[in-house]
């Protein structure tokens, strides 16, 4: 069996994990019979959104605390993240990739990464274990790695275009489709850069997580 690290960000599309990309995610690798164990940071969120206006909220939130409601409470804080007891990691997308896991919501590619997913996340491909990364995730790899890997936000091309800037090769790719990085290990895939509803995202999650597992062999 495959044990699989999950990084989340937080609940909630517009400030933590887009909720629908981390449930397929979940949902793909217990269906394959994977072990699955979920992380995210313990500290507080960039920003806290009302998911019914859109509008900023005057309260803080913990990301690991909301990243425990999708999870039901089965997460443990990210430094205690052990590349040496995982066989693959997975980075679903959602604003909190850009703003908990990463700065690249304010700072684009003048960004950083949160050091305890860059210390795993290079670890992970110093074992040669394989990563996927979801949605707008993708673009924090330039800031993982000091090297060009091929990546995937979709066909946006503003934020194709940073990605660029930051030292990435991004590859155009369809909603129901993956890039794969096959030196690295690394699969991506737009999800909801581009899927208009939940089926749309679970196909190319689905084929993302897929060959996770495949690498994982």
């Amino acid at each position: 069996m495959k044990k699989i690290g999950v990084v989340l960000s937080g609940c909630g599309v517009y400030d933590g994990s887009e909720i629908h990309e981390a449930v397929i995610t979940l949902l793909a690798l217990s269906r394959n019979g994977a072990d699955v164990v979920c992380f995210a940071p313990d500290k507080s969120q960039t920003d806290v959104i009302n998911h019914l206006t859109g509008e900023p909220m005057a309260e803080t939130r913990n990301v690991l605390i909301e990243a425990a409601r999708i999870v039901r409470g089965d997460i443990h804080p990210l430094n205690q993240a052990n590349a040496s007891e995982l066989d693959g990691l997975i980075v679903p997308g959602g604003f909190g990739a850009a703003k908990n896991l990463s700065s690249f919501a304010s700072q684009g590619a003048e960004c950083h990464v949160d050091p305890d997913l860059k210390a795993l996340s290079r670890a992970m491909h110093a074992a040669g274990k394989p990563q996927g990364f979801i949605c707008i995730a993708p673009a924090m790899l330039p800031k993982i790695f000091d090297f060009p890997l091929r990546l995937t936000i979709g066909t946006d091309i503003d934020t194709a275009e940073v990605v660029e800037d930051m030292g990435g090769e991004h590859v155009p790719c369809p909603v129901d489709d993956i890039v794969v990085d096959e030196d690295n290990k690394i699969i991506t895939t737009p999800a909801y850069m581009l899927a208009q509803n939940i089926a749309e995202a679970a196909t190319g999650i689905e084929k993302l997580v897929d060959r996770v597992l495949v690498l994982a062999e």
